[in-house]
């Protein structure tokens, strides 16, 4: 496998702009645009993580401060939090969502984005240029999908022949772990244990939240005794968190919708423990995304429930979230530039770079890092 190949940096071509106002799940149009390539690194090949560490909080935890680097453990995260601060854990649970089935003499694989009812999903299909509305996809254990429609985007409209009870057990029984691409080998058992949180309970993700993977029961335990209070959102994960950014401008990218929910209980206690000078922590980019979606002005949050395809790139003012653990991304991905606006692309880049050097492991699998907000 040869090193993932970019330049850093290119010169800036900034282009101020003033955002349109859409519905509120809706907000998907940057502040600033920036050329796709300022997000671009080398990566060497055996610096992306094939397995995650065990236990899960051995995995190391790059601390991305205002006053520069430290390289700590996740389970030091004790260290770094604060009493009155709040940590937002996204709760989704990752399902068997990679499917192979037939249609004919042809292999079809199906790898499940997002629901749009009970017995129907959009996906991604391999091969999806030869499927076409009408067509049926065989899976075994009786589960079928009719085809009923395919769009623009490469994506493709599948009903199953199923309820949503039956779907969970076939599902579970014959469907794949959703490991992302550039993880180079098959899942087995040992994944559905790796790849989901220990405190997962909404079924809907087809990627993992994995900031989350890092925690386990005993460091869950001592943010407690630290006196920090741990809330949950739900965002289901899509398997548009993997597609490279194609466009030269960040303005030409369109985001994948994903589905959350922030109960009404929820936004209260996150606002009076703001309000109260306690940091909102948000744990993965997913709550990130979610809590930015729900706010409507700095300082304020409110409840949510549907679609949001917030693109979070610099130039972006965050309204609630105060710090953010997040792992280390893809080069010329929405994820690395929604950090970049975060905590600020020169710092980003050096703190990339420290990673790199010391050996740090990347992607899902791989390690962490605790991130201050870059000052307004």
């Amino acid at each position: 496998m040869h090193a993932m190949r970019f330049a850093i940096p290119p010169p800036k071509d900034y282009k101020a702009h003033r955002p349109h106002r859409t519905n509120r799940q809706f907000r998907p149009v940057p502040l600033t645009f920036m050329r796709v390539d300022e997000f671009d690194f080398d990566l060497p090949a055996g610096r992306i993580a094939d397995r995650p560490l065990r236990p899960r909080d051995a995995a190391r935890l790059l601390a991305v401060g205002t006053d520069g680097l430290t390289d700590m453990k996740v389970r030091d995260l004790p260290k770094l939090v604060r009493p009155g601060d709040v940590m937002v854990f996204n709760d989704t649970r990752v399902l068997p969502a990679r499917l192979f089935g037939t249609r004919g003499e042809v292999r079809v694989e199906l790898l499940l984005h997002r629901a749009a009812a009970p017995d129907r999903w959009i996906a991604f299909a391999k091969p999806g240029k030869r499927l076409k509305p009408g067509h049926t996809i065989e899976f075994g254990r009786g589960l079928t999908a009719e085809v009923m429609g395919k769009s623009d985007d490469g994506l493709i409209d599948v009903k199953f022949n199923m309820s949503a009870v039956d779907l969970a057990a076939v599902f579970a029984a014959i469907g794949h772990v959703p490991l992302p691409p550039y993880i180079d080998r098959a899942d087995d058992a040992r994944d559905r244990d790796d790849y989901q949180t220990v405190y997962a309970a909404n079924d809907g993700a087809v990627a993992a939240p994995t900031a989350g993977l890092h925690f386990t029961p005993e460091l869950l335990a001592a943010l407690d005794a630290a006196g920090v209070l741990r809330v949950f959102v739900t965002l289901h994960v899509g398997a548009g968190t993997f597609l490279p950014v194609k466009a030269e401008n960040t303005a030409d990218h369109r985001m994948h919708a994903e589905w959350g929910v922030l109960d009404a209980a929820t936004a209260e206690t996150i606002r009076d423990r703001r309000a109260n000078g306690g940091r909102v922590i948000a744990v993965g980019t997913t709550s990130a995304r979610l809590l930015e979606s729900a706010a409507p002005a700095p300082g304020q949050l409110a409840p949510f429930k549907g679609d949001t395809a917030l693109f979070i790139t610099p130039g972006y003012r965050f309204k609630i979230v105060d710090v953010m653990m997040t792992n280390f991304h893809l080069p010329r991905s929405t994820l690395f530039m929604l950090v970049s606006a975060f905590a600020g692309v020169e710092r980003m880049r050096a703190a990339y770079r420290h990673a790199i050097d010391s050996g740090y492991r990347f992607y899902s699998y791989g390690d962490a890092c605790w991130l201050a907000r870059e000052a307004a």
